[in-house]
């Protein structure tokens, strides 16, 4: 069963307040998902824990 953690995130390039939803599941993972305000490319930087909890989630943008 997938249970998914909102979290607020600012968006390195436009600075607006986001909501996103993540599946902690999924381990230590980066992925890429756009900003819904400006549509740019955002990274994530997933760490959990052996668990399934959050302990990092570190934003940036995709040229960084």
């Amino acid at each position: 069963m997938m249970i998914l953690e909102e979290r607020s995130i600012d968006c390195p390039y436009c600075g607006e307040l986001i909501g996103i939803s993540i599946d902690p599941s999924t381990g230590n993972d980066a992925y890429v998902e756009d900003c819904q305000v400006c549509c740019r490319p955002i990274v994530f930087h997933l760490s959990t824990d052996p668990d399934g909890g959050i302990v990092d989630l570190v934003v940036r943008r995709e040229n960084e």
